[in-house]
């Protein structure tokens, strides 16, 4: 008789015991914030709101300029703008990421180079970063993904020694630092989401910080249809640089209210998800096959969009992680994903042949793990018996991995 609920048995949590936090979070005191803001009429256009948060979150990550804006696409896409990005050069990514990292290089008329990721973190390899460069390289943009910090120091290090400007993509690392300095204050320019399913999420909204403020002037002008900072609404006081193409990507009050007021409540949420990941790991250190992704080299505060966990030793690399993530679902895990994949091989990326191309090597790593990780949303990490529950799940199928092969 089958043991594993996928074939029959029977689920090993049942009535919902994996319990998933309520995502985004809402307040009463959120509401009456948003209604003086509505009442205010001041929902736009470099608002009072909008100026406070920016401050405090750049704040957050170390930084000294924040330019909020509408997504955390566009935020990639100003970036590699107000660098000077265009037709002719080539941006760097890890083959690994959400299409959207890719995309912003094709929008601004680059072509994309994929590099291989690290086994341990998954994040862009240095030495892959390294090989992949040409004299065309003009950027990179290391990815900090689901649960792991991209390795800053040496990917730095290999991008000033080639004159490459650094784009960090922290969509997914709100609060995380790396040796002791905010993510996203390390690079030239750091990119953060807070899309509906982020750790912060405003629905849709993005930023952008810097520590220079030519660039998040730049920035500013770029998302603001060429405006400046200082700029009075309908008084544009100085052209923007003819070098620059300015969009109207502008952020609103209301989202840089329930985002104030969720980074005032993110460092105890933060702290349920480093609690979450040190019972997990201890949980799983007894199954053999079974690994975190690792946080970092040197990452000190970690932030979460997901925790990555690889399954692929003692027969679990023979088995489809499409299986594996039904055979957890099924047996009550709710909250658990396969990985995005490639992006060459998402359903949604539609570049042409010729505006990307892979690094020397191709992207082995990547594509190996693609088939290894699932992924746990951070909303099932804010409850710390959800850990002992999933490696229970995780237990179960390692002792009957024969029903799975």
């Amino acid at each position: 008789m089958s043991e594993l609920a996928i074939n029959g048995g029977t689920p090993l949590f049942q009535n919902n015991e994996f319990k998933v936090m309520p995502w985004p979070p809402v307040s009463e005191s959120t509401a009456d914030k948003l209604r003086e803001i509505y009442m205010s009429r001041q929902w736009s256009f470099n608002s009072p709101t909008e100026q406070e948060f920016e401050k405090e979150f750049a704040a957050f990550h170390d930084a000294e300029f924040g330019i909020l804006m509408s997504n955390g696409t566009v935020t990639l896409e100003c970036a590699l703008e107000a660098l000077g990005v265009g037709p002719g050069d080539e941006v760097i990514v890890p083959d690994l990421t959400w299409i959207a990292t890719a995309m912003s290089v094709r929008y601004v008329g680059a072509t994309c180079v994929f590099a291989d990721i690290e086994k341990d973190t998954c994040c862009l390899s240095p030495e892959a970063f390294e090989r992949a460069i040409t004299p065309k390289t003009k950027a990179v943009i290391p990815v900090h993904l689901y649960s792991s910090m991209a390795d800053l120091e040496k990917i730095i290090a290999i991008a000033d020694k080639h004159g490459i400007a650094v784009i960090e993509d922290c969509a997914h690392m709100h609060g995380g630092k790396w040796n002791g300095k905010g993510c996203g204050s390390w690079g030239a320019i750091g990119s953060f989401s807070f899309q509906q399913s982020k750790a912060m999420s405003a629905g849709e909204a993005g930023i952008c910080i810097t520590n220079d403020q030519k660039l998040a002037e730049r920035l500013y002008r770029a998302k603001h249809i060429g405006y400046s900072r200082y700029d009075k609404q309908g008084q544009a006081g100085t052209p923007p640089p003819q070098d620059l193409l300015c969009h109207n990507y502008r952020g609103l009050a209301l989202q840089a209210q329930i985002l104030r007021d969720q980074l005032a409540d993110f460092p105890a949420l933060n702290q349920k998800h480093n609690d979450f990941n040190a019972l997990l790991e201890k949980e799983l250190a007894q199954i053999p096959g079974v690994r975190l992704q690792s946080k970092g080299r040197l990452a000190t505060r970690q932030g979460y969009y997901a925790q990555g966990v690889i399954f692929d030793g003692d027969g679990f690399e023979k088995i489809n992680s499409e299986k594996i993530r039904a055979a957890l679902s099924a047996e009550g895990v709710n909250v658990i994903n396969t990985t995005y994949g490639s992006v060459r091989n998402h359903l949604l990326f539609n570049m042409k042949p010729e505006d990307y191309r892979l690094a020397p090597g191709g992207c082995p790593n990547a594509e190996e793990i693609v088939q290894r990780m699932m992924v746990i949303l951070h909303y099932g990490m804010a409850d710390q018996e959800n850990a002992v529950s999933f490696a229970a799940a995780v237990r179960k199928l390692a002792e009957n991995k024969s029903e799975l092969m």
